[in-house]
């Protein structure tokens, strides 16, 4: 729905299914209700995710008319598409397997553009339409720094031939479309600062040169073209866990001259162990389950900090020199503590606060997907907790 603060959403990652149909029927079944609770006066926007599998049917020009007359009846519109997870994503075991394939093969970047070629068809028009997408590839593959220098190498290069398709969009239909990549603890690009530095010192610099040979480019527009089309996904959970502040991330993007093509509005679990440690580490034990990694950063004495490549590491190395963990479990929006455990709640308050005091991106979507993963007692029907964390949104937006 649109806010004076910019379009908001959901991620409709949340829902299950790797096939079109499955896609489908989950949107059938719980927009309609979503959308007559948040905005039965006004159209509603979707942030859609759609598999690998699901793409290649949704190609089909009848599966796309299909969909787009039910989004015109139900009064809804695509604006964002969540390009990240390729396959199968809810009840299987994902874990690093969200990164394949990586941004170093041919699989991801035909992946990428069928989903611009699709959101070309969907977006409405005067709007610019993203992807989201990986951070390149998981660090943890890569034997050293030579081996992450050469997949970065290769999967810009990837991404150069995704930014050509863009173009041929926009040369086609008016319509501005841009690529999101969402940093994340242990990808190549972990954080911000992973990626400004990826961003200045490898993209620009290889993205201008082929833009200049290929289409004859000054040097400025290359560049200029380069900011326009591929742009960041500030996931406030991922930014949390590795404890960067708000702050500081804007700044560095300023700094840099890279837009910001969404904000994923999400939460992560926050352990103090200022006080009852041993309790405190069997409360987090309980979020340990076997689908997604659940990456931690530990805060250790001297502010330095300590990185575990998922939970179960975490705990069995966990020292009494630990301050605090940081833990990737997108848990909802709306409950700044569970038991003896926080959440990074603050660090959204504080991420829109700035928003809202000079608007940094048009597009904000709520990205909490584990609702089927969370502890039992934490479970509650998918409709009304989509509504709730919307709500909760728009109420810190209107504060």
């Amino acid at each position: 729905m649109n806010t004076i603060y910019g379009h908001l959403t959901y991620c409709s990652n949340i829902h299950p299914g790797e096939k079109w149909e499955d896609h489908f029927r989950a949107l059938r079944e719980n927009l309609p209700y979503i959308k007559s609770r948040l905005a039965p006066d006004q159209p509603f926007g979707l942030g859609l995710r759609i598999a690998n599998e699901a793409s290649l049917a949704l190609s089909k020009p009848e599966n796309l008319a299909e969909f787009k007359t039910w989004l015109d009846q139900q009064g809804i519109y695509v604006f964002v598409i969540n390009g990240f997870p390729f396959g199968g994503f809810h009840n299987t075991v994902v874990k690093d397997h969200v990164h394949t394939p990586d941004w170093t093969t041919a699989d991801r970047k035909d992946y990428t553009i069928r989903l611009f070629r699709i959101l070309s068809q969907l977006l409405p028009e005067g709007m610019e339409g993203g992807v989201s997408t990986p951070p390149l590839s998981y660090r943890l593959w890569w034997k050293n720094a030579d081996e992450r220098f050469h997949a970065s190498q290769k999967a810009t290069e990837n991404i150069l031939f995704v930014l050509d398709e863009v173009l041929a969009i926009k040369e086609q239909t008016g319509k501005t479309l841009h690529l999101d990549i969402e940093p994340e603890p242990d990808g190549i690009l972990d954080n911000t600062a992973d990626f400004v530095n990826w961003y200045k010192n490898e993209l620009l610099p290889a993205g201008s040169a082929y833009l200049v040979s290929k289409y004859d480019f000054s040097e400025a527009k290359a560049r200029e073209t380069i900011r326009e089309h591929i742009r960041l996904c500030y996931d406030i959970c991922h930014a949390a866990v590795g404890f960067e502040k708000p702050e500081d991330i804007l700044a560095s993007l300023a700094e840099a001259g890279i837009k910001v093509g969404r904000i994923q509005v999400s939460s992560a679990l926050k352990v103090d162990f200022s006080s009852q440690p041993e309790a405190k580490l069997e409360a987090i034990a309980a979020f340990d389950e076997p689908v997604y990694l659940h990456q931690v950063v530990a805060r250790t004495s001297g502010n330095n900090f300590a990185h575990f490549g998922d939970l179960p590491q975490a705990l069995d190395q966990y020292s009494g020199d630990h301050q605090e963990w940081r833990v990737h479990f997108h848990v909802p929006l709306f409950i700044a503590s569970y038991g003896l455990l926080d959440s990074t709640q603050a660090d959204i308050v504080r991420t829109l606060a700035l928003h809202k005091n000079a608007p940094f991106t048009n597009y904000l979507e709520v990205e909490t997907y584990t609702w089927g993963v969370l502890p039992a007692d934490m479970q509650k029907p998918i409709g009304d907790s989509i509504v709730r964390e919307l709500e909760w949104v728009k109420e810190i937006l209107t504060r």
